[in-house]
Order: C-alpha cells, then sequence, then structure tokens
C-alpha cells in the first residue's frame, strides 16, 4: 500500500499507482508549459500559484475518473490541466473579491502585484485553458462551458445573498455547489469521458465530483475557522475579515434565530462587527471554535461526503473505485 496525492490516499494497487503518479506529473509539465509567455513578467505571475504547490486535488480526480476507461487515453492528461488552469485563475480572482494576503502559504497575486495584475492574470489562465480545451473537441468545449457558467452563476449568488424568503443555509450549498462542486463534477466527467468509459459511468462519476465538491468546500469552511495558517496555507478567519458568511456562521445565526440565547445573539454581533482589527478577529475566532455551530458544519460535511460515497455503488468494484471511497473519509477528515 503506498500514499500518492494531496491527502495522503493510500493505493494498493501498483498498476493503479503508477497511473496516478505518472499522471499527475504530467500535468505538472502541462501547467507549466501552459503558462509559459513570450512576455517574462506574465510568465512570473502566472506561474505564481502553480510554483507555490496545492493539493491538485481536481487533476488526481480526473487520473482516478480515467480508471474506468483508457487511463492512457491522449485526452486524459490535457483535461486535467484544463481543470486546474480554471481552478487556478479562480483562486487569482477570489483572492482580489476577498482582499486576502495570503494563498497557498506565500504572498497572493494581489498582494504582490496589486489587483489588476492579478485579475488580468487570472483572465490569461482562463485563456490557457480554453486553448487546450479547443483540442479536446465541442462536446469537452460544451462541457467546461456549462460548469463555468454554473462557477460564476454560484459566485454571483453568493456576492448577491440569498433572495426575501429564502433559508440562507440552502441558498448556500446551492451557491457551493455552483462554485465549487461543478468544477469538482467536471473533473471526474472529463477523466471518464476522455478515457471512453460507458456513459452511465460518466454520469456516476459526476454526480459524485458534485457532491464531494461541495464537502470538499464545507471542510474549507471549517478549516477557516478550526486551522491555522501553517495547516491552511492561507490566512485563519479570512471570510470573517471580510463579512462572507461561511455555513458554521450561517449555522449560528439559525441557532440564534431558533433557541434566542444570549451567548449566539452575542456572537453574532461580534460577528457582524467591523473585524479588521486582528484582537476582536481572533476573539470571534476562539469563540466559533467552541460553538456548536462549527459541529454541525462538520455534520454537514460528513453528509456531503456520505452522499458522495454512496453515488459510486453502482460501479464496479475495482481499486480506482476504493481510492474514491477513501477521497471521501480523507475530505471528512480535513475537517476533523
Amino acid at each position: 500500500m503506498t500514499v500518492v496525492g494531496p491527502f495522503g490516499l493510500s493505493v494498493r494497487d501498483q498498476a493503479l499507482e503508477a497511473d496516478v503518479q505518472a499522471g499527475l506529473a504530467a500535468v505538472e509539465e502541462g501547467l507549466l508549459d501552459a503558462t509559459k509567455s513570450e512576455v517574462p513578467f506574465i510568465t512570473e505571475a502566472a506561474q505564481h500559484l502553480v510554483r507555490a504547490g496545492g493539493k491538485r486535488f481536481r487533476p488526481l480526480l480526473v487520473m482516478l475518473a480515467a480508471q474506468f476507461g483508457d487511463p492512457y487515453a491522449p485526452g486524459v492528461v490535457p483535461s486535467a490541466v484544463v481543470v486546474e488552469l480554471t481552478h487556478l485563475a479562480t483562486l487569482y480572482h477570489d483572492d482580489v473579491m476577498d482582499e486576502a494576503a495570503v494563498r497557498r502559504g506565500v504572498d497572493s497575486a494581489n498582494t504582490r502585484w496589486g489587483n489588476s495584475v492579478a485579475v488580468l492574470t487570472g483572465d490569461f489562465l482562463f485563456a490557457r485553458a480554453s486553448q487546450i480545451l479547443a483540442d479536446l473537441g465541442p462536446e469537452a468545449v460544451r462541457v467546461q462551458a456549462l460548469a463555468f457558467e454554473r462557477l460564476v452563476t454560484g459566485q454571483i449568488l453568493e456576492t448577491a445573498g440569498p433572495s426575501d424568503g429564502r433559508d440562507p443555509v440552502e441558498h448556500y450549498l446551492d451557491v457551493l455547489a455552483g462554485k465549487t462542486g461543478s468544477l469538482v463534477a467536471v473533473s471526474c466527467r472529463f477523466g471518464a469521458m476522455m478515457s471512453g468509459a460507458d456513459e452511465t459511468v460518466v454520469d456516476v462519476l459526476t454526480q459524485y465530483g458534485e457532491r464531494l465538491g461541495v464537502a470538499f468546500q464545507l471542510a474549507d469552511d471549517v478549516l477557516d475557522i478550526a486551522s491555522d495558517s501553517h495547516e491552511s496555507g492561507k490566512t485563519p478567519g479570512t471570510d470573517l475579515r471580510e463579512g462572507i458568511p461561511t455555513l458554521p456562521v450561517l449555522r449560528l445565526r439559525e441557532r440564534a434565530a431558533k433557541l434566542g440565547l444570549a451567548e449566539d445573539t452575542a456572537l453574532c454581533e461580534l460577528l457582524a462587527s467591523d473585524l479588521s482589527d486582528d484582537t476582536r478577529l481572533a476573539e470571534a475566532l476562539a469563540a466559533l471554535r467552541e460553538h456548536p455551530a462549527l459541529e454541525q458544519a462538520r455534520r454537514d460535511t460528513v453528509r456531503y461526503a456520505e452522499e458522495a460515497r454512496a453515488a459510486l455503488v453502482p460501479l464496479r468494484e475495482c481499486d480506482a473505485k476504493a481510492a474514491l471511497m477513501e477521497l471521501c473519509d480523507a475530505v471528512v477528515h480535513r475537517a476533523g
């Protein structure tokens, strides 16, 4: 049993291990190649987050999903590069929107070069992803375009907030399905599709990816509060500081509205105040870490991971399926 991938994923089959490792190595080469420009400054900015590392969660899913067809098919690695470039591009844009100072343990692009360069670098990565995508055929272009529409829609809905009368938790979970679930689902879809897997298998893996993607983001929500910067690679409480209500905060507000407890109301008021002050932010983080709302968010994460696991049931038993099952546990463990 060998440990590979971003979560210490244990792979029991040597052939699968070799395929995954070789695929991820090829993706790294593809990312560096795709982020090169004739303009040295653009190359530096575009490779900033590539060289900072990362979990390569989406390319890993492409490689595992490709095991249900021909994992050596020519479109597998390029499709993994496409989804990771798209993901990286959104990080450049997200950091501008969130005014984040740190990403993956290094200065964010907007901190280093300013918002304009960060936004334009994200656009550059989208353009490079589109160039690769064009060689994968019209169906791949259509799949990516639909996913990108959902991703942007999710981001807009998050910015706009829930409509009158809409349950904030339901709204937020819909946002995550678009912002994160869509691209994780495409990772699984591309891996299966490019490998020539049966359409029923493609559909199963797409459903799995959607649910796993939501669980992955919910785990990030928990980590943003429960971890330190060494664990998460970014500054804890970034969303709190920017007033972005993630699931633990929404569960807190829900509990405060139902039970009317003074301590819940007081914490809600603290979170609604100006958290630009480091002392107040630290106070808010400490209080949330001890609050039942954080545990509720962990349970929500487990629920989505279990739904992802259940989606895999129709697939044939194999080492790739076992690895995908284990990823459900790994995602939950991040929020543990």
